[in-house]
C-alpha cells in the first residue's frame, strides 16, 4: 500500500517525511509499457522518473499547496524531458520523453545533462486562479556552485531548497520497477512561514545554514539509508533503524484514498471530444487510411482506439446515440 508519513524530532528544529509508492508507481509503468508506440521505459529512466515522483510527493506534502506541484528536468540528452505532477490530494502522474538510446548504466548527467545545460524546474500551479494569476516557477541548473555536474536528483533538489528557501534539506531517493520511495529531512525555518515573505527571517535562516548541530546529526543518520533499505524495508523499520536514539513524534500516516494515488485527466470521453473537434470528414480519412483512430495520452501513455463503429457514434446526434459504456476497446 502506498503511504506517506510525517514526523518531527521532539524539541529539535527538524522535521521529516517518508513516502513509499507501490500501486500508483506500477500503474504509471504499466501504462507506458502497454503503449505500442513507445514501449516500456529503459531501467535508468524508470529509476529517474520514480525518484522524481517520490520527491514531488514529498515536496507537495511538505508545503500543502492548493494546486499542482510539477517537477521537471530537461536538457540535451536522450531523455529530453521528465515530469512528475502531484496534486493537493496527493494524486499523481509522471512521464518522460525519450528521444535517444539510454545506456544501461546511465545516470542523471548522461540522460539529461550531457553538455551541462540541463535544468530542473519546480512549478506551483494554483487550483483556483484569479484573473491574471500566473503559476510560480523556480528553475535551477543541474550543476553545483563550481559548475560540476550533479550526479543525483537528490543533489539537485537539495541545492534548489537551499537556494529557494535557505533551508538545509537532506533527500534520499530510490526507485525500481515496483517501488518508488523517498526520505526527506529538513531544518525548520526560524520563524515559520514568515521565512517566505520576511527578509529578516530569511536572513536569519541563511545564517543557520549548515550550522545547526541537531539537524547535522540527523542528516548524517538519514544519509546512511541505502537504496536497498529504502526500497525493501517497511517505513516503521526504517525510522526505527535510523532514529532509534531520537524522540520521534509521528503523525497519522496518509494512505489509501487519503494517500498518494495515481490519477490522469485523460479519458475515453475526452478523446472522443477531441475526435469530434477534428470533424467527421477528417476522421473518415484516418479510418480509410488506417482502419481505426488511435490516440495516446502524452502524459500517462494510455492508448485509446476507435474503429468505424465507434467513430460513427461520436458524430451521431446526442439523441441518436445508444447508452454509453465504460468498456475501453
Amino acid at each position: 500500500m502506498s503511504e506517506l508519513h510525517k514526523f518531527l524530532f521532539d524539541g529539535l528544529p527538524v522535521r521529516g517525511m517518508i513516502v513509499r509508492l507501490t500501486q500508483p508507481w506500477t500503474e504509471i509503468l504499466a501504462r507506458r509499457a502497454a503503449n505500442t508506440a513507445t514501449g516500456a521505459y529503459p531501467p535508468p529512466v524508470v529509476e529517474l522518473l520514480g525518484e522524481m515522483t517520490a520527491a514531488a510527493a514529498l515536496m507537495q506534502a511538505n508545503i500543502k499547496y492548493n494546486g499542482a506541484l510539477i517537477l521537471q528536468v530537461f536538457g540535451d540528452g536522450p531523455v529530453k524531458v521528465a515530469v512528475a505532477e502531484v496534486q493537493a490530494d496527493l494524486s499523481l502522474r509522471a512521464t518522460a520523453k525519450v528521444v535517444g538510446e539510454v545506456a544501461a548504466d546511465a545516470g542523471l548527467p548522461d540522460m539529461v545533462n550531457v553538455h551541462n545545460k540541463g535544468r530542473c524546474a519546480i512549478t506551483l500551479d494554483p487550483k483556483d486562479k484569479v484573473p491574471g494569476q500566473q503559476p510560480y516557477q523556480g528553475v535551477v541548473p543541474l550543476f553545483g556552485d563550481q559548475f560540476e555536474k550533479l550526479g543525483k536528483l537528490s543533489d539537485v533538489l537539495e541545492h534548489y531548497m537551499l537556494q529557494s528557501e535557505q533551508l538545509d534539506t537532506t533527500l534520499v531517493l530510490a526507485a525500481d520497477d515496483t517501488v518508488a520511495a523517498g526520505l526527506l529531512i529538513q531544518r525548520l525555518p526560524v520563524k515559520g512561514e514568515a521565512n517566505l515573505s520576511g527578509s529578516s527571517a530569511a536572513e536569519t535562516n541563511e545564517d543557520q545554514i549548515g550550522r545547526n548541530e541537531d539537524y547535522n546529526r540527523i542528516s548524517i543518520l538519514a544519509s546512511s539509508l541505502t537504496r536497498d533499505e529504502l526500497l525493501t524495508l517497511d517505513i516503521d523499520t526504517i525510522l526505527h533503524r535510523l532514529f532509534w536514539e531520537e524522540k520521534v513524534l509521528r503523525f497519522e500516516p496518509q494512505a489509501g484514498a487519503h494517500g498518494p494515488h495515481f490519477a490522469c485527466t485523460c479519458s475515453r470521453e475526452r478523446v472522443a471530444g477531441m475526435i469530434r473537434g477534428l470533424g467527421e470528414e477528417e476522421a473518415e480519412e484516418i479510418l480509410a487510411e488506417r482502419g481505426d483512430i488511435e490516440v495516446g495520452c502524452d502524459f500517462c501513455g494510455k492508448q485509446y482506439r476507435f474503429d468505424a463503429v465507434d467513430a460513427a457514434q461520436i458524430f451521431k446526434a446526442p439523441g441518436d446515440r445508444p447508452p454509453g459504456t465504460t468498456i475501453v476497446q
